[in-house]
């Protein structure tokens, strides 16, 4: 059985009140590139060498531009983990947020009061019909 009003607009409030308590976040994913570099005596043109890497980046989009940056250290990169994932849990939120309203509107009922201006009947039309 479907929640009653009350009920829906109390997890509503529950979920906005969950937004507010959101930390910094960010859209974006983190991976890991390995590569060879240029230099054709380095260990990574070696046979049977990984090359170069692991090498975590962050990659988002702006603007319709994929844009990828590189963490300096450490530090950098579990910042941008914990923002990626807070990003993850506000979309879940928003999703959650859409849903419940959309049941809100679904169960409220249709109010049957008219305007004073929707009372009032139209005016007949001035134009009048072509001669045959």
């Amino acid at each position: 059985m479907a929640d009653s009003l009350p009920q829906l607009e109390k997890h509503r409030a529950d979920l906005l009140a969950q937004f507010s308590q959101l930390a910094d976040f960010r859209p974006g994913s983190i991976t890991s590139t390995q590569g060879r570099c240029g230099n054709p005596n380095c260990h990574c043109h070696k046979p049977d060498e990984p090359g170069h890497g692991p090498n975590p980046r962050l990659t988002y989009k702006v603007e319709g531009k994929t844009v990828t940056e590189s963490f300096a250290t450490p530090a950098s990169q579990r910042k941008a983990e914990r923002e990626v994932a807070e990003f993850a849990r506000y979309r879940e939120l928003s999703r959650a947020f859409v849903e419940v309203n959309a049941q809100i509107c679904r169960t409220r009922p249709v109010e049957d009061t008219l305007s004073p201006q929707e009372k009032k009947r139209p005016k007949r039309s001035v134009r009048k019909s072509p001669a045959k």
